[in-house]
């Protein structure tokens, strides 16, 4: 296997240096990392450590700087990925978890926030969060048939297969991608697993509209996928 560790930053001066410095290197065969049209010393910071980075001019969604990033690694004949966010949100001591989920011939990873009951709270979940995250989950895990406690981490492992797969697809740019990506895989049959993952959550803060987003997404996507299965194809499921 050939695992790179994929770094997503977006205006992430102020936690980007202490990401780099506290990435355990020697799990990875390499690492690059992808930015999103920074406006603040992101790249610069970056770019003083010697990583590998590839960068856009401008801001043009989660999604898109994934992509990005993804293409690159596998380019670079990556067998598996595992996305890192810049902002050092997740707790990386959970990796060796994610690598033995790889070995089993798994194609998308997910990290699980909820594995111990109110864990998450304790790492400083706010509640709003907390017990939106769980509707959100309930309502994608019926929608789609797929059990699961966690649909929405940032923690995440990928395969060539999965990237094969979904490749040509056209997914949202923005965050929303997050949840069609595992409405696409598991159409496509590809195998997900789960692994724990916690997080520091200190000053992370979501506005009611995107919550509201993100319900009506993940049930348009839910039936969306339901019509796919019934042979009527739309949208990421075309």
């Amino acid at each position: 296997m050939k695992i790179i560790a994929l770094i997503l930053t977006y205006n992430s001066e102020k936690f980007i240096g202490n990401v780099l410095d506290k990435i355990p290197k020697d799990f990875f065969d390499e690492i690059i990392c992808s930015d999103d049209g920074s406006k603040d010393q992101t790249v610069e910071i970056i770019e003083k450590r010697n990583f590998k980075l590839i960068k856009s001019l401008q801001n043009n969604g989660y999604g898109s700087n994934l992509f990005q990033g993804l293409k690159k690694c596998f380019d670079e004949e990556a067998t598996h990925v595992v996305e890192i966010h810049g902002d050092g949100q997740y707790d990386l001591n959970f990796i060796p978890e994610m690598f033995e989920k790889f070995k089993e011939n798994n194609d998308l990873v997910l990290g699980n926030r909820f594995y111990k009951k109110k864990r998450a709270i304790e790492n400083g979940m706010p509640m709003y969060i907390y017990y939106g995250n769980h509707l959100l989950t309930f309502i994608g895990s019926v929608g789609l048939g797929l059990k699961s406690k966690d649909l929405f981490p940032g923690f995440r492992g990928y395969s060539r297969k999965f990237f094969d797969t979904i490749k040509k697809t056209k997914f949202s740019k923005g965050y929303q991608l997050s949840f069609e990506i595992i409405a696409k895989s598991h159409f496509e049959k590809l195998r997900i697993a789960f692994v724990p993952c916690e997080n520091n959550y200190d000053g992370i803060t979501a506005p009611l509209s995107y919550a509201l987003i993100c319900y009506l997404h993940t049930a348009w996507i839910c039936f969306l996928y339901r019509l796919a299965i019934f042979g009527y194809k739309f949208n990421i499921f075309r």
